[in-house]
């Protein structure tokens, strides 16, 4: 190992002790003939003393120059003790050995952002060593161990779907990949493991959850990622709605508990509201429920339900694939509400459905429903949205599925990184993402999408128009 402790650990307790620490030089300052150095990694920051052997051997040092220190623990005098981990001691340095040598840099690290977002993009391998960045890496990792670690817990298991399969009218545009063992045939990426998770209740997997890659060809916003993003999706059998909300709202009271201790729920249990009536009240389906909508650790959790089976397609609310009349207000396989099946005969915009979304402080962030388990009613939802003969024909595999025996089932989705945005105060979801794409869905780090070599073109049977 090129450290024996990292540069958060050490405190007076370790005094007297030699120690080998490794990381960045986040300033250094030369007074005379001694200086003082402050080296950096993810865990924290250190001071280290540089005597006169040093500061002449090296001289001034260059910021985020990595380098290897060793030297002995030293108790500070209480007047120069800092608040802060390692505050109570410096490292008397004996050696110090250049590991790679920084040059003059693209972007300043300092803790407000004082270049485009673009550059930092473009450099987010250096944007990510600010602290506000690794912080809000590390709360996105041990939010997502939370997730395993709490459905673990409840007997829920964790299966990986596809990311290579089949194109069908889902909602969203698909990103396309060519199958070069099959000429003129594609995959697609998936929009979400809807069809896979609804087979594995089928399958008899009763409890499924996993941290699914999406992919989806949409615009950009705040808190969206245009391309690709992770939802923890979860499927359950022989379920009401009522038994996937109270485990859901369960997951999110432990959640804050034990990772966001300094925030407050406004109301536990959590509203269960009427989607007319919140239309109503507030002109939207994802109301902000909190009483001071100003205060950043205040959480209003609530679920809206009883949407509308059906919506008006429009430009700005179009589900690809459906016709131009109707789209399924959440997907084509949300269960009518039971009350309402006789609707679909006379009156299928009255038709409400088991569509649940949570919102959080006046953000959607996950939505799921119980699923239809009737092939007679699938195919019923699949003439009403207006899919032709051979979009219908996309799904043979699930009609076949329901004729062997199917579960009532249902489950939900929720967006880990929009979630995390909201949780963290983050004004936007590229701040929870280690490597995000742009607003005009470009990779700036890598530079993608990128043209490819002809070479590839061919062997894939595709001709550029």
């Amino acid at each position: 190992m090129l450290r024996s402790h990292t540069c958060g650990e050490l405190n007076k307790k370790n005094a007297g002790k030699e120690v080998t620490l490794s990381g960045w030089v986040d300033s250094m300052r030369i007074s005379g003939k001694i200086g003082f150095l402050i080296l950096r990694d993810r865990y924290g920051k250190t001071q280290c003393f540089l005597g006169k052997n040093i500061i002449e051997e090296f001289g001034e040092i260059r910021r985020e120059s990595v380098v290897q220190i060793t030297g002995v623990v030293k108790e500070r005098p209480d007047n120069q003790k800092r608040d802060e981990p390692t505050g109570e001691i410096e490292i008397s340095t004996s050696t110090l050995k250049i590991l790679s040598e920084c040059q003059p840099l693209p972007l300043e690290l300092d803790d407000v952002v004082q270049t485009s977002e673009d550059n930092r993009l473009k450099y987010r391998y250096l944007d990510l060593r600010r602290p506000v960045m690794i912080n809000n890496l590390t709360m996105r990792h041990k939010l997502i161990h939370h997730l395993r670690n709490h459905m673990d817990n409840k007997q829920f298991l964790e299966i990986t779907t596809p990311i290579l399969t089949k194109s069908s009218p889902e909602g969203a545009r698909d990103y396309l990949v060519p199958a070069r063992l099959h000429p003129g045939k594609f995959y697609a990426l998936p929009q979400a493991p809807q069809q896979y998770k609804q087979l594995l209740m089928v399958g008899g997997i009763d409890k499924y959850f996993q941290i699914a890659p999406c992919f989806r060809d949409e615009n950009a916003r705040a808190n969206r990622a245009p391309g690709e993003f992770y939802q923890f999706d979860v499927e359950m059998s022989f379920v009401h709605q009522e038994d996937i909300l109270n485990i859901i709202e369960n997951l999110m009271i432990d959640l804050v508990k034990n990772l966001f201790p300094e925030k407050k729920i406004t109301q536990i249990p959590f509203p269960r509201l009427n989607y007319d009536d919140v239309m109503k009240k507030y002109g939207c389906d994802d109301p902000d429920i909190r009483k001071d909508t100003k205060n950043p650790d205040e959480l209003g959790f609530c679920f809206v339900i009883n949407f509308p089976l059906f919506v008006k397609q429009s430009k700005e609310d179009f589900f690809h694939g459906a016709g131009q009349e109707w789209g399924p207000s959440h997907h084509m396989f949300t269960m009518p509400h039971e009350d309402d099946l006789k609707l679909l005969d006379s009156d299928p915009g009255k038709a409400r459905s088991y569509q649940h979304d949570l919102v959080l402080n006046g953000m959607e962030v996950g939505g799921g429903s119980i699923r239809i388990h009737d092939p007679k009613i699938q195919q019923q939802i699949f003439d009403l949205i207006g899919f032709s003969k051979e979009q219908a024909g996309e799904f043979k595999h699930m009609i076949e599925a329901f004729t062997y025996g199917v579960p009532p089932h249902g489950g939900i989705a929720l967006g880990i990184d929009r979630l995390l945005m909201l949780l963290m105060n983050e004004p936007s979801i590229r701040e929870i993402i280690a490597f995000p794409k742009n607003k005009d869905a470009r990779d700036v780090t890598m530079d993608a999408p990128s043209k490819v070599d002809k070479a590839q073109l061919d062997e894939l049977g595709i001709k550029k128009k």
